[in-house]
């Protein structure tokens, strides 16, 4: 390998670079792949923007910890491991693998608990300086990463899409759905097309998507929604009230980013029914808890991240029970990374992806 490579290194808001770096080279434990592909997620895209979740403000302190390799949905191929690293990840070189963007800490509560997603440190990927991403040739796998092999039938951009495909499993496993429920998935982005894919594995009755963009309707219908609703076009609410002879639908999965998705899901959901809040927001959102206790006594479940989740969506995505080749946009070298970033902003696109060279 080369002593150095191209990456695109995340300073501040607006100031994503692509400059020369080491490559990495691995210690006791560690793993280096060649990164296939990695995507843009609409984390990446709020980070980009300077929301103060990311980089916090002048009295909080921000999540990002850079100068730091921006990028936590990739996947790639082994080209060299550190000493005792084939044991310990049960991997060769060659291997087609990914890791969960999440590396535990194995000492907090939460990880001893086997609630690894919420570790105290909560090293992810692209987010902090000590755990570099996948927007560069190679990367580095560190010791206690936890390493999932990939079948060879999946594409370099469809391994692209663990990660994402990962978390709307724990989203949907979140909601509970029964046999016959009406489900509503509340944004058809990149996830929420996922979760669209993985509610139908519930034999659920109704499948509901809703969007502002018809073109992510389209789509949502391609992988298995039954019902498609563009909320600025006509009354979300009523259409799903009137499916449901008034009462709502069961399950609510919040995916839109959008404070209005909040307030939307209250009204939409029946009495006893679930809400789960997946999105990440730019800013606090209220909510009358009113309608959460003494109006209807929903259950609000949060999802993060994706634990337990990778074989499960690898393997459903090795046999075609969730689908993201119709989620994929385009893909730019990691040089055109300012293009990139252009087109995920956009919205006119789904899944944008930087092929590093």
């Amino acid at each position: 390998m080369d002593e150095t490579m191209q990456a695109v290194v995340a300073h501040g808001p607006h100031d994503y670079r692509v400059q020369e770096v080491p490559v990495p080279v691995p210690g006791p434990g560690e793993v280096v792949i060649e990164v296939g592909a990695c995507g843009i997620c609409a984390s990446d895209v709020k980070a980009y923007k300077g929301a103060p979740i990311y980089w916090g403000t002048e009295t909080t302190k921000g999540f990002i910890e850079g100068p730091v390799i921006a990028g936590h949905e990739y996947a790639g191929r082994v080209v060299a491991l550190g000493p005792g690293a084939a044991e310990r990840h049960k991997v060769k070189v060659g291997d087609h693998v990914t890791a969960e963007q999440l590396i535990p800490c194995d000492e907090c509560r939460f990880c001893k608990r086997g609630q690894y997603h919420m570790c105290v440190p909560h090293t992810i990927f692209g987010f902090k300086r000590w755990a570099h991403g996948g927007m560069a040739k190679y990367n580095l796998f560190p010791a206690g990463s936890i390493v999932h092999p990939i079948p060879d039938l999946l594409t370099a951009a469809e391994a692209a899409y663990i990660e994402p495909a990962a978390c709307a499993w724990h989203a949907v496993e979140r909601g509970n759905i029964q046999p016959g429920d009406v489900v509503v998935i509340g944004g058809a982005g990149n996830i929420g097309l996922c979760m669209v894919q993985i509610a139908r594995l519930y034999d659920p009755a109704t499948v509901v998507a809703l969007a502002t963009k018809d073109y992510r309707l389209d789509v949502a219908r391609q992988v298995g929604a039954d019902v498609t609703i563009n909320v600025t076009k006509e009354d979300a609410v009523k259409r799903v009230l009137d499916l449901t002879e008034g009462y709502g639908c069961d399950v609510y999965v919040e995916t839109s980013g959008q404070a209005s998705g909040v307030q939307q899901a209250l009204a939409m959901t029946r009495k006893l029914g679930t809400i789960v809040e997946f999105s990440v927001f730019k800013e606090p959102v209220l909510a009358d808890w009113n309608v959460i206790g003494e109006q209807k006594e929903l259950d609000i479940h949060g999802a993060h991240a994706s634990p337990n989740a990778y074989e499960p969506v690898i393997d459903a995505m090795a046999n075609r029970l969730i689908d993201v080749r119709p989620l994929l946009a385009d893909a730019y070298p990691l040089g055109r990374f300012d293009d990139a970033i252009a087109a995920a902003m956009s919205g006119e696109v789904l899944k944008t992806l930087v092929i590093p060279t």
